[in-house]
């Protein structure tokens, strides 16, 4: 009984950070830039605040935080699912939005300038969440609109955008991946030395 209880909260907090990087993705597809980045970043501050599973802020501290590879698969999978349900919704709010959301994904594709976007992408979001951890908020307020401008993907984001255009395409695994490659990569690069 524990575990279902475990693995329910789990299911539950993943669902919660699906719902706010949806809200961030929302405002970026509704109003673009220069605001739009900015605005975004509303939705991974309220992840980090509330303590909510979001797979690009916890794979970089799987080491770390001892998570075990079965929840972040979990993690990922329900972020996925419930994201790209959010998108559908989305885009019963404002039809406009959804011809910004089908030009997005008609333009990802299965290259490696898409995978090191996506590991460029981790990298921030590495940074920005061991940056909140430090005590300071300013590595999210800065790199969400710094990932967005430069252009690099985040497989969260990039889901709920397929969602939003009533479409899926197979480079959100390539995304995942990449975002798990520069998140792993940033923090073995920038981690405290524990000794």
């Amino acid at each position: 009984m524990k575990k279902f209880w475990y693995y329910l909260d789990l299911v539950r907090l993943s669902a919660g950070a699906g719902l706010l990087i949806g809200l961030g993705d929302f405002i970026l597809l509704k109003i673009g830039e220069p605001l739009g980045p900015f605005l975004f970043a509303f939705g991974l501050l309220g992840v980090c605040v509330l303590g909510l599973n979001l797979f690009t802020g916890k794979c970089g501290f799987l080491v770390e935080d001892r998570i075990k590879v079965w929840d972040l698969i979990i993690i990922l999978v329900v972020n996925l699912i419930c994201g790209y349900a959010f998108g559908v919704i989305f885009s019963l709010l404002d039809i406009a939005i959804v011809s910004v959301a089908e030009t997005k994904v008609a333009n990802w594709d299965m290259s490696l300038e898409f995978f090191l976007k996506s590991v460029m992408c981790g990298i921030i979001m590495y940074l920005a969440v061991e940056l909140y951890r430090r005590g300071t908020k300013l590595g999210i307020l800065l790199g969400v609109p710094l990932f967005i401008f430069c252009g690099f993907q985040h497989s969260i984001a990039n889901v709920i955008t397929m969602g939003v255009a009533a479409d899926f395409s197979w480079t959100i695994l390539l995304c995942a991946a990449g975002n798990f490659a520069g998140a792993i990569a940033a923090w073995g690069l920038c981690r405290k030395n524990t000794k």
